[in-house]
């Protein structure tokens, strides 16, 4: 495998570099002394712009996003901001070499793996159901999702775009649905809890993923919520014993759980357990923007956000308020998996 030693949070002005990074955009520019090649290199830990200057440009004839290369060149600042000049790139075919692809991509804090193994917990403590029980378990232990949801992002940009990114959304919309049965006791626990966990399936075919993580052909043509109706479809039709009014409050609630048809939802929530999945959802999708604008605004001692198209809004970066009655390290009790960063 292919080993990376250098990494984009790390560089600074006058460094070398020699190391793989990932072709985010590419795009050919003209200057005064010829054509230039002006590139975005991007590897977990962030994106960097940079520049092939003519006459080297040209033995470039075509570059495109999702390409690896292997870049030898310096770090200069340019308007105070690093800019990486290559003095030569290598194209790597990831498909003939080894390559760790969470080096270049960015991924769950949470790995993969430990998220669904959450979820399943989720599974055996709250549904007593077992017809349900056992689809739910059928669904994911099945080879192809399974494996399908372990690197699925979240979404194309917006929200949890990374690797464990659709594991993370969906844990957390999960749990959120959980709490939310405390304070409505109600609502029923186990069918929300069902289709909180298989809501967004469907975007583990709606997007791509990997290196370029953009539409599919299916994702582009069905949208993923028929994709996901469609996956459940053949265990729904196998279900021993499950209810046929409760199959149809497990489509209602995925098919529904956008709210709005503005929003793209075929159909408006029409039982409690849909509305509440419909508003977990949106709330976990924008805390998550929040989140990743927080680490921005962090990293340029921000208060306050750009405006954010997704929010229609700026956003605020507000103090905590002290809590004297815990100790300085202490974690609270009942402290979610996936904590909002603040």
């Amino acid at each position: 495998m292919t080993q990376k030693s250098q990494y984009i949070q790390d560089l600074s002005a006058g460094m070398p570099v020699n190391d793989l990074f990932l072709l985010s955009a590419a795009s050919m520019a003209q200057s005064r002394n010829g054509p230039y090649w002006s590139l975005t290199f991007q590897d977990a830990t962030g994106k960097i712009d940079g520049k092939i200057w003519s006459p080297k440009s040209q033995e470039y004839p075509t570059l495109e996003p999702g390409q690896m290369a292997l870049v030898r060149g310096f770090i200069e600042s340019y308007r105070d901001k690093n800019q990486l000049k290559v003095d030569h790139m290598e194209l790597i075919d990831v498909n003939s070499t080894l390559i760790d692809y969470s080096d270049f991509l960015p991924t769950s804090s949470i790995p993969p793996e430990e998220l669904m193994e959450a979820i399943e917990d989720l599974v055996i403590e709250h549904i007593q159901y077992t017809p349900l029980k056992s689809l739910c378990r059928k669904v994911l232990n099945n080879e192809e999702i399974r494996q399908k949801m372990l690197i699925a992002p979240g979404a194309k940009s917006v929200h949890h775009a990374y690797i464990g990114g659709l594991l993370e959304h969906t844990l957390q919309v999960a749990k959120a649905c959980m709490a939310l049965c405390t304070v409505y006791p109600d609502l029923d626990r186990q069918i929300l809890l069902v289709g909180a966990i298989f809501h967004d399936l469907g975007k583990a075919w709606e997007l791509s993923g990997g290196m370029v993580n953009d539409y599919t052909d299916e994702g582009r043509l069905l949208g993923h919520i028929q994709i996901g109706q469609d996956k459940l479809e053949p265990f729904l039709k196998r279900a021993k014993g499950l209810d046929e009014k409760i199959k149809l409050h497990l489509k209602h609630l995925i098919t529904s759980h956008h709210g709005e048809h503005d929003f793209g939802s075929p159909v408006r929530p029409k039982t409690p357990e849909a509305f509440v999945l419909h508003f977990a959802d949106n709330m976990d999708a924008k805390l998550n923007i929040i989140e990743q604008a927080y680490g921005e605004m962090d990293k340029n001692g921000l208060e306050w956000s750009p405006y954010m198209r997704f929010l229609d809004r700026n956003i605020y970066k507000a103090p905590s308020t002290p809590d004297k009655s815990k100790k300085k390290h202490e974690k609270p009790e009942n402290q979610c998996l996936l904590p909002l960063k603040v």
